[in-house]
């Protein structure tokens, strides 16, 4: 799954920001000794991070079905977790680094999520968005100075570029067998007891035995009933 993210935001840049030039755009840790061994102008996509997205986390089971609408498993549903990308420009100037950086930036900002059509594997499959977040404030318990301290490098200009990836889970339910018995009535279904023409006289004339529910009279027929007078014996 990673990697095809990986792939997603390499043809991003290289198509929306470097416009087919010879930088090279690579997944290599931005260590010093790294640093040192460059000889040529190219982006670094360092992946420092990745944590679920509580935010998007959902409870209960999806329904799977059959061609017939029929439930044939229950699944959990996805999950979402946040790549973080620490992306810097490596040139021999710091002028051409920050063009560089300008030219990412707004290629980037156009988009709320990676494009689709540069999705493959199970992320396209899913038919999910991949939210894309660029230029955040770092959260609170980590800053990108330690990043760089923890490589051992020196602070460097970059951008956080962030994606939200949906995984499901592998476990799937089975569900049980369909009910195949019993007074229901389901349009187009060969199974259903109505389609056989003596259980269906059967389970008509069952339902017609079901006692009629008594009704109560209506009120307007006794609003204007008194009782009888009773006449007064004469003295």
């Amino acid at each position: 799954m990673i990697h095809e993210v990986d792939e997603a935001l390499r043809g991003l840049l290289r198509e929306e920001a470097l416009d087919g030039s010879d930088v090279e755009v690579v997944f290599d840790a931005p260590t010093k000794d790294w640093a040192a061994r460059r000889n040529a102008p190219t982006i670094n996509l360092y992946l420092y991070d990745i944590r679920e997205d509580l935010r998007k986390r959902s409870r209960g089971l999806i329904n799977e079905y059959d061609r017939r609408a029929r439930v044939t498993g229950r699944r959990l549903p996805p999950r979402y977790y946040k790549l973080s990308y620490l992306l810097s420009a490596w040139t021999q100037r710091p002028e051409d680094e920050h063009r560089l950086l300008s030219l990412l930036l707004d290629a980037l900002l156009r988009h709320d999520a990676l494009p689709v059509e540069r999705l493959t594997g199970r992320v396209h499959d899913l038919g999910l968005p991949v939210d894309l977040q660029v230029g955040l404030p770092p959260p609170e318990d980590r800053s990108f100075a330690d990043v760089w301290t923890a490589l051992g490098g020196e602070l460097k200009p970059s951008l956080d570029v962030v994606l939200s990836v949906p995984i499901v889970p592998a476990r799937v339910f089975e569900a049980g067998p369909p009910v195949t018995d019993g007074p229901y009535v389901a349009v187009n279904d060969t199974t259903s007891p109505l389609a056989d023409p003596p259980r269906r006289k059967h389970v008509l004339a069952a339902l017609a035995t079901v006692p009629a529910q008594e009704t109560e009279p209506d009120a307007s027929e006794t609003r204007h009933k008194r009782a009888p007078r009773r006449r007064r014996k004469s003295s």
